[in-house]
């Protein structure tokens, strides 16, 4: 069901791309895990290849967006719940996960600046007493922001969103009025589409996505998923990215959640085509791919699976593969080989087009982040701190394993000769202008 909040006025609205930012989002510019950038790093140390090291507040795992000389990201100042009041709303939780619980949680917006690393911005956004717990390998600023046109945009899940002016480092906006229950905590990244904020809130107790108008944060329009799903409460959350592709003629927004895939207009939320892809996933965390005219995702927990779904009308399934798929890292589409890699550390190469197997390699350790593919290499961090460089293609070829301390759980981003790749304990930037 779509809820029409006020009509949108859409003719000569300029679309986001006429202020892209370097790295404006989650993944890189149209969210797919390409860099432009040049001249990158292939090896690197704690020690040796790094120009800078930021230490941020807090805890968090959204990746960093980039604008000129400013790299933003999110935070979480945690205060731990007294025992007693943890072991209290543990037992009243409905879920079986291990959870994080806070007596209160903080979140803010950090600026870094790009040349020095010196922290420029700290900005309190949102204060929450006895938020719901998050699940152990998440925090609660998980979601990343996204970053166009002097504004920042902080989506926090049901604790709120929030729109910040980049040069003041003030708030602009904040939209604290839609509220689910995550479970395991926010994960799902909004997307910008023209004069809309896009994000998903699939929760276990209502799932829908909303567009916000993204200059005053008032509610453009509100959709429920329509799918049937499981009874379970626990298999209807989902913490899905959507994307935004053009097909046939049209702009559809590219939305999974529990048991479907949906296809919605952005510009109302009107449901376009939904596939049921079976009892295979909930709690989606990649980010579908597109390419060749497909779309490529993985299912989530439960039975994850790699799909490849037509976008020729049919939004028929290709191809299925289901040996190694992610339930955390989004795939990455090179040419005509598409590859992931599985939480537990085994990297899969596929021909696109078919679905085909040309190798599996194990890389070792656990994985939440996704790679990106800049200057003719793949990157892939893992929870230990290990980024693996690779050479696409149909042959594993591994130029360079490199070490950082601390746990990676967000994504690189690649700009301007140089890697920014966020740490559990800090921001580091890699290769040009670093000390030999």
């Amino acid at each position: 069901m779509t809820h029409r909040i006020a009509p949108l006025i859409l003719a000569g609205i300029i679309s986001a791309s006429a202020f892209a930012a370097e790295w404006p989002e989650w993944r890189g510019p149209g969210g797919q895990g390409h860099a432009s950038a040049k001249g990158l790093p292939t090896v690197w140390s704690e020690t040796s290849g790094i120009a800078w090291k930021a230490n941020i507040p807090g805890r968090g795992w959204s990746s960093p967006v980039i604008d000129g000389k400013q790299i933003w990201l999110t935070t979480a100042i945690e205060t731990p719940a007294k025992p007693e009041d943890a072991a209290r709303r543990l037992k009243a939780n409905t879920g079986d996960q291990p959870l994080t619980i806070l007596e209160q949680v903080g979140l803010r917006a950090v600026c870094v600046d790009r040349d020095s690393g010196r922290i420029i911005h700290d900005v309190p956004l949102l204060t929450e007493r006895e938020p719901q717990g998050v699940h152990k390998l998440n925090s609660y600023a998980s979601c990343s922001p996204v970053i166009e046109g002097g504004r920042l945009y902080c989506h926090f899940g049901t604790f709120g969103t929030v729109c910040v002016d980049t040069a003041k480092g003030a708030l602009v906006w904040k939209n604290t009025n839609l509220h689910i229950q995550h479970e395991n905590g926010p994960g799902s990244t909004p997307v910008l589409w023209k004069n809309l904020l896009i994000f998903h809130l699939d929760g276990s107790d209502k799932q829908f996505l909303v567009a916000l108008d993204k200059t005053t944060g008032t509610l453009a329009w509100k959709t429920d998923r329509s799918g049937a799903m499981n009874a379970n409460p626990q298999l209807k959350k989902s913490y899905g990215t959507p994307i935004v592709v053009e097909s046939g003629g049209r702009a559809e927004l590219i939305s999974p959640a529990a048991d479907w895939l949906y296809a919605y207009d952005p510009a109302s939320g009107r449901e376009l085509w939904k596939l049921p892809f079976g009892r295979l996933g909930f709690s989606i965390t990649p980010r579908p791919v597109t390419g060749h005219g497909m779309i490529f995702m993985s299912t989530g927990f439960m039975k994850p699976e790699m799909l490849a779904v037509k976008l020729d009308g049919t939004h028929d399934i290709a191809w299925r593969y289901a040996k190694g798929a992610p339930t955390m890292p989004s795939p990455l589409l090179v040419g005509e080989e598409l590859y992931f890699v599985s939480d537990a550390g085994v990297i899969t190469c596929l021909d696109a087009k078919t679905g085909t197997e040309h190798y599996k390699e194990r890389l070792g350790g656990d994985y939440s982040s996704s790679p990106i593919f800049a200057d003719g290499k793949i990157y892939i961090g893992s929870r230990t701190g290990l980024v693996t460089v690779i050479t696409p293609g149909k042959k594993f070829e591994a130029l360079g394993k490199n070490q950082l301390p601390g746990k990676i759980m967000a994504t690189p981003a690649a700009v301007d000769g140089a890697l920014f790749i966020r740490t559990d304990e800090a921001l580091f930037r890699i290769g040009s202008g670093a000390k030999p």
